[in-house]
């Protein structure tokens, strides 16, 4: 159970989605109740009638930003620059032309602190420091950087979603994008949500299904592999959350009139069992997440959820065997695969009930 290699699955690329659904809600639905094992094969667009009039629905509300930027070098070679703690800065900032935070740089070797890579519309930015892998930049513009960075960014998407050089204003900027995401800060999304549309958060409040935010910025860390051979061992990097008072008091009447509390994704998860106290009650507030979920894990607020498929031996993995249990959650993606539903971002989804 705590073993990283219990938590490997095979997986045939040809399931990896490259592309969401033609529409958010026409992907597929897995549905698999936890007392027995039962599995069934629903719509995404039937969760209405899955769920229970009297429900709390909490999903995340972070926005993804175009956080993957191109540039050269001043010896001319190329470099691939991911912002990594945008939302740590932005509050901090009183020039809205200059902006210091930690990237993954990749180049073909690593710029030394002092060198300046430079991007479109004349944003350059400095090599500050480097410690592994992760450089701190300092970008200087002659604008708004964050303006600049709307115009000349790409969407982060993950290394297993393949595009050419494509637009960088292209589809991804809608489709890798919740259709609620209101607080800027994520460099991946909160792919649970990506399956809602506006129609069916209506259709799902007129069942009497209520809906609130939290947000948590979702960061590299998230996705960061596990490389110890006990999963006990992995330490999660820390991210941004916040839960307002508007939705704390939803949650916590939630809990006293004992109706069910259904989590949209596993950040939605890790922010509300890291805010509960230890009688399953929040508060308002935010601050840094750093919990991880695997097995073991007792659960004090979620009750319902809902999440995508996730990649073999990924923490992502762990937190909804935490929730279901491991052989069971193996069980329902064989039977996914089997049944040729779309796997990570892009691909379909899972509620677990």
């Amino acid at each position: 159970m705590f073993a990283l290699s219990d938590y490997d699955y095979d997986l045939p690329e040809s399931a990896i989605a490259q592309r969401p659904a033609a529409r958010r809600d026409r992907s597929r639905l897995l549905v698999l109740e936890r007392a027995g094992g039962a599995l069934g094969h629903h719509r995404f667009s039937e969760i209405p009638g899955l769920l229970r009039p009297g429900d709390l629905l909490v999903v995340n509300n972070t926005q993804v930003i175009p956080a993957r930027l191109y540039g050269r070098k001043e010896t001319g070679g190329q470099v691939e620059v991911l912002l990594l703690d945008f939302p740590g800065r932005t509050r901090e900032r009183r020039d809205p032309k200059t902006f210091t935070c930690d990237c993954l740089v990749k180049a073909s070797k690593q710029p030394k602190p002092g060198a300046m890579i430079r991007f479109q519309e004349d944003l350059k930015a400095e090599v500050m420091r480097t410690k592994d892998a992760v450089c701190t930049l300092k970008f200087r513009s002659p604008g708004n950087f964050e303006a600049i960075l709307q115009r000349i960014g790409q969407m982060p998407l993950p290394p297993y979603i393949r595009r050419g050089d494509g637009d960088p204003l292209g589809a991804d900027r809608t489709d890798y994008q919740t259709v609620y995401a209101s607080h800027k800060g994520a460099i991946a999304a909160p792919t649970a949500g990506l399956h809602f549309t506006r129609p069916l958060l209506r259709r799902l409040q007129q069942e009497g299904i209520e809906i609130a935010a939290v947000t948590l910025h979702v960061g590299y860390g998230t996705f960061l592999p596990v490389r110890v051979s006990d999963i006990r061992d992995h330490r999660m990097h820390a991210e941004r959350y916040a839960i307002t008072r508007v939705t704390a008091d939803a949650i916590n009447r939630a809990r006293e009139s004992g109706r069910r509390i259904v989590a949209v994704g596993t950040t939605s998860v890790r922010t509300l069992e890291h805010a509960a106290d230890p009688r399953g009650r929040v508060d308002s507030g935010g601050g840094a997440c750093d919990l991880f979920i695997y097995p073991g894990y007792r659960f004090k607020m979620v009750d319902a959820l809902l999440t995508n498929f996730h990649l073999p031996r990924s923490t992502l993995l762990m937190l909804v065997s935490a929730f279901a249990g491991r052989d069971r959650i193996l069980d329902a993606y064989r039977e996914a695969i089997g049944y040729g539903y779309r796997f990570y971002s892009y691909g379909d989804a899972m509620l677990i009930v």
